[in-house]
């Protein structure tokens, strides 16, 4: 039987995030699409737990993201001190989605 590669975006919010050691360190908040290619770009999410973040949120790049059969979560090779410094939104405003933006965030995590 092939795996199905396929998700639903409902399945994927409010999946928990892990970091490289398998500690969990948030979830997925939204999923910020292409409108032109319909292409997954970011995903923006909201750390918590052992990292003690939380009231913000933090697009990062969807290649940034593996999926984890075992976890049941996605992956990440982001550190604390990355997420301390990164392009970041307050979870009651809005992000200002423009291509400066979206290089921003590319060119803070060498995507």
């Amino acid at each position: 039987m092939t795996p199905i590669d396929l998700v639903e975006s409902d399945d994927v919010i409010g999946t928990n995030v892990y970091d490289a050691n398998g500690e969990h360190v948030g979830s997925v908040e939204r999923l910020i699409i292409g409108k032109r290619d319909g292409r997954v770009a970011h995903a923006v999410l909201s750390f918590g737990g052992v990292w003690g973040f939380g009231a913000d949120y933090y697009p990062v790049p969807w290649s940034a993201l593996t999926y984890d059969e075992d976890l049941g979560g996605f992956r990440v090779n982001i550190t604390r001190e990355q997420v301390e410094n990164a392009p970041k939104y307050d979870a009651d405003s809005d992000y200002d989605w423009s291509p400066e933006n979206d290089r921003r965030i590319g060119d803070y995590y060498g995507r």
